[in-house]
């Protein structure tokens, strides 16, 4: 008899497949240096200032062209980035970070701790609206010591501050261009320190950049040039890395994922994760301001059939909390089972007897977020809801949906640890508490659970967390995806992250049979 819970079966199981598949990443041999990587993504890069990136393609660029102080390794961890070492006192409430020595921009000046400063005050502050600001740790202040020592003193301890400084917006930037006006040039310019510098910027179609002769690591990275192309849809995209007009996919869906996996010369990759799609209800406004109505919309979904539908079984059940099996502190709580009487009960008590009238809002990027639409209205119907699903360009849903609707279809990547998804989403001060979800006993117990490493102490945190979640439902969140990616078998060194906005293609190199381009 197997014990272990649906979902943690589901992800041993995909972890199992996963390591059936054609690895296609280790190169036997040192890594080649030269050639063009043509890497192909699903949607715009709009966004080419790094601490205001929002989607994967923006995330991939910033890594490109910046650096941060510290990077993520494949199981979540820190490794060191422009920073060489750092410590932190007993307390765990001041942290030092030492900068390799000769750090230097693309422009030719100097990386010095002012910069590192400069950047992490331009990130905390709230009129700049990054992502960053509620996800790189409770920063109170932060003072460079000398050129090459950054102090950090935080509000409270925090253990996990190494891996939050690796978070996708906390890139440095000159210090020069800590302010509006520089702002406003990195919308359309790159001053970074990272391995590759700006050629040219089309976000619609296609950002270039070339190898970084200055960057820090003498022996990296190994390619020439990187050209990252736009193709919105999956079928083409696909088709031109089996055609071998592109040498590597940073995702792909499911049904191209099957073709690939045939494609003479193409690895097919694919790892679990807790990348999720999740159904938004603002709990600050009618009807989504009474929990019952949230309740009665969770006990309409079959999670189980959300995988088949809308992952295509690449995935694993959610349980209405962001955190997956693929996280440490997951809390494999009973998976919520479809109870349509129960559902019409909450909903009557809620005042709706009669049903409810619903307009679901689904941006068409990934086309997953209008699959899992189409798929809960059908469910949701017998107990009362009627919901209409309204598609639109990913363009126009991040101008007038995303932060703004009252019912909507978000759509995130893992984090590295649960306290990074609960501060980006769901806490009450978070950088994007997309559903005014404000509930203090789930703040505190967040909050007490990134102040100490006892870990016995932070899962009995986590765990309360995620109940507190799972039973007032801020968002429905049914499926989790395993994900999927696809390179051409020339290509050497490339990992595909859980993390799903962590791409490293510094460490990429082309091996025999990589086409040559100018």
């Amino acid at each position: 008899m197997n014990s272990l819970p649906l979902a943690r079966r589901s992800f041993m199981a995909a972890a199992a497949t996963l390591a059936a598949l054609p690895a296609g990443a280790g190169a036997a041999s040192p890594p080649r240096r030269g050639g063009t990587l043509r890497i192909s993504v699903d949607q715009a890069a709009s966004v080419l200032n790094p601490i205001l990136t929002r989607v994967n393609p923006e995330y991939l660029v910033a890594e490109l062209l910046y650096s941060g102080l510290t990077r993520l390794t494949e199981s979540m961890t820190a490794e060191p980035d422009l920073a060489s070492s750092w410590s932190a006192n007993a307390a765990l409430t001041e942290w030092t970070f030492v900068l390799r020595p000769n750090l230097v921009f693309h422009d030719g000046s100097p990386c010095t701790a002012k910069d590192v400063v400069a950047s992490f005050e331009t990130m905390l502050d709230p009129k700049m609206a990054s992502p960053a600001r509620t996800n790189i740790g409770p920063i109170a202040h932060l003072e460079a010591k000398d050129a090459r020592t950054v102090l950090f003193r935080l509000r409270s301890a925090y253990a996990d501050m190494p891996v939050a400084l690796a978070y996708t917006n906390a890139r440095i930037i000159p210090a020069s261009y800590a302010n509006p006006a520089g702002m406003q040039k990195l919308a359309r310019s790159a001053v970074g320190t990272g391995p590759f510098t700006l050629v040219s910027f089309a976000p619609d179609r296609e950002i270039v950049a070339r190898r970084n002769p200055r960057y820090y690591d003498h022996s990296r990275p190994y390619l020439d040039r990187v050209e990252v192309m736009v193709y919105p849809d999956p079928t083409a995209e696909a088709s031109a890395l089996i055609a071998g007009d592109t040498d590597l996919m940073a995702a792909t869906v499911p049904a191209e994922f099957r073709r690939l996996a045939k494609a003479k010369g193409v690895n097919a990759l694919r790892v679990p994760s807790g990348q999720f799609l999740n159904v938004n209800m603002r709990c600050d406004a009618a009807p989504f301001n009474d929990m019952r109505v949230r309740q009665a919309l969770a006990f309409t979904v079959s999670r189980p059939d959300m995988v088949g539908f809308v992952a295509d079984g690449f995935g694993t059940p959610g349980n209405d909390t962001p955190i997956s099996p693929a996280y440490h502190f997951y809390n494999p709580l009973p998976l919520k089972q479809p109870d349509i009487a129960k559902a019409k009960a909450l909903l009557a008590a809620a005042g709706h007897a009669s049903g409810l009238d619903l307009t679901l809002i689904a941006s068409d990027t990934p086309p997953t977020r209008t699959a899992l639409a189409v798929a809960l209205a059908a469910m949701a119907k017998p107990a009362g809801f009627r919901i209409k699903v309204q598609t639109m360009p990913h363009a126009t849903y991040l101008a007038q949906v995303w932060k703004k609707g009252h019912f909507y279809v978000g759509f995130y990547n893992m984090q590295a640890t649960a306290d990074a998804i609960y501060q980006l989403l769901y806490t009450s001060d978070s950088a994007w508490n997309e559903t005014q979800w404000d509930n203090k006993t789930f703040d505190k117990l967040v909050s007490a659970a990134r102040q100490t490493t006892d870990e016995t102490k932070r899962r009995a945190y986590y765990d309360h967390a995620q109940v507190l979640q799972r039973n007032q439902v801020p968002s429905v969140i049914p499926v989790f995806f395993d994900l999927l990616a696809a390179e051409r078998q020339w290509v050497e060194g490339y990992r595909l992250n859980p993390r799903g906005a962590v791409f490293r293609l510094d460490f990429v190199s082309l091996g025999a049979g990589a086409p040559k381009r100018s």
